[in-house]
């Protein structure tokens, strides 16, 4: 037998499983009628006068006014672009990578509007854009009339017939059946805005699917893309495999050789315990000291491997220590919010190290500065010195090891460095961000 509290309990979670559904398609009408109106205006207000002036700046390159324009709303017309495919996936789950050809280091108005100019996807972004005027515009808008079609019939028709005492718009039966027609327009119209919602949203995903269309990679940039992440791979396995040869090489002709020698000094010494103590007791002296030299060329390797105080303190941190160890004086700032990824972390560091040996042995320089910072996603160490420049990373092995140990992260390092100085190294690594750090991240070493 069933009490009246279970009964109440049993209708209390059905209608409030019913409520939930209601509310739930009311949030996802709510949301697909913003986006809507969203793509609506954008196409209208944002896109087409964009399209418009960007083709003006083209068409104004030769007259000179078009050198500077152009690359302005280009980069402009790009932004849009992102917005569009970050709304893409954030909304509806389609995902659209970002196709635009790396940004040169240091750029005039020439060589911006020639990379701007000569990369594809800077053309599919001003066709998507010029499309996306009467597209975006025409299923925005169709997304909005679907859901607010079925609204109108529930809250304007029935009360526009109780005052005018007819039908309006689609619903023009209810002044001919009364209260029966208002109740059977206000059911059919609560219908019909259920049904609009998945309506509505189809229509907007089928723009995020137009958009993908043409922001999308095309197959020849992916080609390139594997292509340049092939190159990298293989840069990748030398360097690691030269880094396994430097251990080895360091193993055998270091630690190995002393523990050799320490091994020796040992069955010296028991062969000479029972004849000789005092000649036994120097060769024991001899083989502690020789383990502890041992001991600290290990110890030397394993930093060289990866520095504990870099998996301890992160990259600011190793820097700065970095920086503590050398014979001048570096001047260190950083800007890291968080931990890096372990991988990304080791490579900078090395990158880093590498440079300020550069500087210790070649630059001649009094001081040198190291700047890190994280934002936009990116990674950004300078290391700079007043030395006598000249530096080139075509005639030092060094640098290009640096260049391939980046590359295989889509890093880049640019350097500047005129007879006379300053050099100016620039690396960028794109990365995230992990756990938030908790020491201090800028001093003088």
């Amino acid at each position: 037998m069933v009490d009246d509290r279970e009964i109440a309990t049993r209708d209390g979670s059905g209608r409030g499983g019913f409520a939930d559904r209601l509310g739930e398609i009311g949030r996802r009408g709510l949301l697909s009628l913003v986006r809507g109106l969203i793509q609506a205006v954008l196409a209208l207000g944002v896109t087409l006068p964009l399209t418009i002036v960007t083709a003006l700046s083209i068409a104004f390159i030769p007259l000179g006014v078009g050198i500077v324009l152009a690359p302005v709303f280009l980069t402009a017309l790009r932004g849009v672009a992102n917005q569009q495919r970050i709304w893409a996936e954030e909304w509806f789950g389609v995902r659209i990578p970002v196709p635009y050809r790396a940004r040169p280091e240091k750029m005039g108005p020439f060589r911006r509007l020639g990379w701007l100019v000569s990369d594809p996807a800077t053309w599919r972004d001003l066709l998507w854009c010029l499309l996306n005027v009467p597209l975006g515009f025409g299923l925005g808008l169709a997304a909005v009339v679907v859901l607010v079609y079925g609204l109108e019939g529930v809250f304007v028709a029935p009360w526009l017939a109780g005052v005018t005492d007819y039908g309006w718009g689609p619903f023009w039966m209810i002044g001919d059946y009364g209260v029966f027609g208002i109740v059977g327009t206000v059911v059919l119209a609560a219908a019909l805005t259920v049904v609009s919602v998945p309506i509505a949203s189809g229509l907007l995903r089928g723009h995020a699917l137009f958009s993908q269309s043409l922001l999308a990679p095309t197959r020849t940039a992916l080609t390139e893309r594997v292509e340049h992440l092939a190159e990298t791979r293989s840069d990748a396995v030398d360097v690691s495999a030269a880094e396994l040869r430097r251990i080895e090489r360091d193993l055998h002709d270091g630690a190995q050789a002393r523990l050799v020698a320490l091994s020796m000094n040992i069955g010296l010494a028991e062969e000479m315990m029972k004849h000789d103590p005092e000649t036994a007791q120097k060769l024991l002296a001899e083989a502690r000291s020789a383990s502890g030299e041992a001991l600290t060329e290990l110890r030397g390797l394993v930093r060289g491997i990866h520095p504990p105080v870099l998996a301890e303190r992160g990259l600011d941190g190793a820097v700065q220590a970095l920086a503590l160890s050398l014979p001048l004086p570096i001047d260190v700032r950083t800007d890291i919010p968080g931990r890096l990824q372990a991988p990304v972390e080791s490579a900078a560091y090395f990158a880093v190290a590498e440079i300020l040996a550069n500087v210790v042995k070649h630059s001649q320089a009094q001081r040198a500065w190291i700047q890190a910072e994280h934002a936009g996603g990116r990674l950004q160490v300078i290391v700079g010195d007043d030395g006598i420049g000249g530096a080139d990373p075509a005639n030092g092995s060094g640098m290009r090891g640096i260049e391939r140990r980046l590359a295989a992260f889509d890093g880049t390092m640019a350097v500047t460095s005129p007879q006379g100085g300053p050099t100016v190294v620039t690396m960028e690594l794109p990365c995230a961000l992990s756990s938030p750090k908790t020491l201090p991240s800028s001093g003088t070493a």
